[in-house]
């Protein structure tokens, strides 16, 4: 049933039934934390839990693009704005459960028209105080064509949104409008907020980063492309940056932070690297103090284990890797081609060898964290090697060398290259691969459209439904839609299951969307990611969230 009214600090059926299955561990006793190598790490401390500290470094890696809220939709620069920045919504550290932050509560009686109240005496970096006006000034400037922001299509459900697209790529003629109808100030500390119809999770959406406020100062840099700002953009959360280089991006404790969720140590760098090989290398060295990502080598046999007595951890997390077919390769358009690629690899043969069965092979495009997972929706991700040549023969071959481009600073040369082998070996082909120097070289690469062949498509969950990792990636003209898959069957499930009136029926819906790419292939699931992390011995305890990214409240120094 439709629930009649949303307040988030009493949790309706339709917001909280995506997660409050997690739900239920009380601070500090570990309910879904890591498992750790350590049992202090275990019993690591959860939101809200801030012992004093000095400082930490962890590794870092090249945003693709300036630190703009709207325009990181990428691991790299958002795990430094989840610090920098508060949201209406918090997800649990533990569960990833959407909790109350900046605002005091989010109510709607048909899932259409919200009302958002603002706690009061939050503020900026910058000393000034968040207000209703810095969630909607910054909404409209994000959703606004001309400015061009990645994150854009996250504002796709408010009313009037479409009135601020430009008419053509080149934005040569002004938007209808210069602000959606469906946001309204009403006093300080309360806006409004209308869709355009039904939006069962909008409330817990509202916890991804392009959701952010913006204070008056983003608005008084004049340089269309706000780059002052984004060098040190000021956010409300917990820490501010001081330094953003090419070499270390620092964080410093922001004094006048008054949430719930405050940092434990004063200081954070997280300091940027190249490939994690160099990252882990200084870990184990205790030249660095955290690193999110293991090498693959050291996963064979839990050798990291090792390298790392009593300061290693895994999580679960809300991760998929993907392998996605260029839009610009016409050798890659058929679904037989497709379907082929993906059969020709043992997925299971490559998680034992190269992650240590770290990984678990991928059955669909949804990760098994949120709720509304369905196993078995990719059927041609089942090893066949001899139907696979089949498919393959009567798509025609690949006239050249095929190639999987990746990041060279991450960690997936020995993947990449053991899927090329496969394909090599099952099908005959051609295959190399493409390693880029950095994340940003490879996103604006794919952005650009320039690469042909194949190319890596890792997504980590914004916020916990299965919505998120269906629309953005998929849906026609997304943000993350690095394939250019459209299929109107699948946009109209979208609409249906996002006007959903139960939980029930929008994972149903959502499910019969994920159907339809089981049947056109847009991408290759490739396996769902549990995270392993590791710690320098100055950390007595630190903990992952379901989102892979270190929970900064949780760290303990010995």
């Amino acid at each position: 049933m439709r629930a009649s009214r949303v307040i988030m600090a009493a949790a309706s059926a339709a917001v909280f039934a995506l997660v409050l299955s997690a739900c239920g561990s009380g601070a500090g006793d570990g309910g879904d934390a890591a498992s750790t190598g350590s049992d202090d790490a275990a019993t690591a401390g959860s939101d809200g839990a801030a012992t004093g500290g000095t400082e930490v470094s962890i590794r870092g890696c090249t945003p693709e693009n300036p630190l703009i809220v709207t325009n990181t939709n990428e691991v790299c620069g958002g795990n430094v704005l989840d610090a920098v920045t508060s949201r209406l919504v918090h997800y649990n550290s533990d569960t990833a459960a959407p909790e109350l932050d900046l605002a005091e509560s989010i109510e709607s009686t048909d899932q259409i028209n919200f009302t958002v109240k603002l706690k009061q005496g939050y503020l900026f970096h910058d000393g000034t105080e968040v207000k209703a006006k810095n969630f909607v000034d910054a909404w409209n400037w994000a959703a606004y064509g001309p400015n061009g922001q990645l994150n854009s299509y996250f504002f796709e459900p408010i009313e009037g949104y479409a009135d601020l697209q430009c008419a053509d790529e080149e934005c040569a003629a002004a938007p209808a409008a210069e602000a959606m109808s469906g946001l309204a100030v009403v006093d300080d500390y309360t806006f409004t907020i209308k869709t355009v119809s039904p939006t069962s999770n909008l409330t817990v959406r509202l916890g991804y980063n392009a959701f952010a406020p913006q204070p008056d100062a983003f608005f008084a840099d004049t340089d269309p492309k706000k780059a002052n700002f984004a060098q040190l953009p000021i956010g409300s959360g917990p820490y501010k940056i001081v330094e953003n280089d090419d070499q270390a991006m620092v964080l410093e404790k922001f004094a006048d932070y008054s949430g719930q969720y405050p940092g434990s140590v004063d200081k954070v760098t997280f300091r940027i690297y190249d490939s994690t090989e160099a990252a882990y290398t200084d870990v184990v060295a205790n030249n660095l103090d955290a690193t999110d990502q293991i090498p693959g080598p050291q996963l064979i046999g839990d050798l990291w284990k090792d390298d790392l007595p009593d300061r290693w951890g895994t999580k679960d997390t809300g991760v998929i890797q993907v392998i996605t077919f260029s839009p610009i390769d016409e050798q890659l358009e058929s679904i037989e081609m497709r379907q082929a690629l993906s059969m020709a690899v043992d997925r299971a043969l490559i998680t034992k060898q190269i992650f240590n069965d770290a990984r678990t092979p991928a059955t669909g495009w949804v990760s098994p964290v949120v709720d509304g997972y369905k196993a078995g929706a990719c059927t041609a991700c089942v090893f066949d090697p001899d139907k696979a040549k089949e498919l393959y023969d009567k798509a025609g071959g690949y006239t050249g060398t095929l190639t999987i481009s990746v990041n060279g600073d991450g960690g997936h040369q020995e993947w990449a290259e053991a899927w090329c082998n496969q394909l090599i070996t099952n099908l005959g082909l051609d295959c190399a691969v493409n390693a880029t120097p950095d994340f940003a070289t490879l996103r604006k690469g794919i952005n650009a459209r320039e690469l042909k062949g194949l190319y890596r498509g890792g997504w980590q969950m914004d916020y916990p439904s299965i919505e998120n990792f269906l629309t953005p990636i998929y849906a026609t003209g997304a943000s993350s839609n690095d394939g250019d898959y459209s299929n109107p069957k699948f946009d109209d499930l979208l609409k249906q299951a996002a006007a959903a009136s139960s939980n029930d029926e929008a994972n149903a819906l959502y499910q019969q969307a994920e159907a339809i790419l089981g049947q056109d292939m847009p991408s290759m699931p490739q396996w769902y990611q549990q995270s392993q992390f590791g710690y320098s011995t100055k950390i007595k305890s630190l903990k992952m969230t379901p989102f892979s990214t270190f929970d900064l409240g949780s760290i303990e120094l010995n």
